[in-house]
């Protein structure tokens, strides 16, 4: 599949898996990180962490390295813009 002239490839359940698990880490070591310098994160804040984080450990897997030029940069951000609006906008009517 391409879009917008980016070849992306369909990853494996175990490589979905293996890059979910990542973001969890990367997730934790953020809210370590976030505690010990005395910045603790609220819910919201920690679960829009949790979201990027783990979007981009998928986003690797299937094709979007931020670091394979400036449209995989573009597409990374429009998609983590994309999923923080529709975050911010589920907190909000939950709250």
């Amino acid at each position: 599949m391409t879009v917008f002239g980016i070849v992306l490839r369909k990853p494996t359940f175990d490589e979905i898996t293996a890059a979910t698990l990542l973001g969890i880490g990367l997730w934790m070591a953020g809210l370590g990180f976030a505690h010990a310098s005395g910045q603790a994160l609220d819910m919201r804040d920690a679960g829009a962490l949790l979201l990027v984080s783990s979007w981009a450990c998928i986003a690797v897997r299937i094709g979007l390295g931020v670091d394979q030029g400036s449209r995989h940069l573009a597409v990374n951000i429009a998609v983590i813009a994309v999923l923080l609006g529709l975050y911010d906008s589920a907190v909000a009517l939950v709250a």
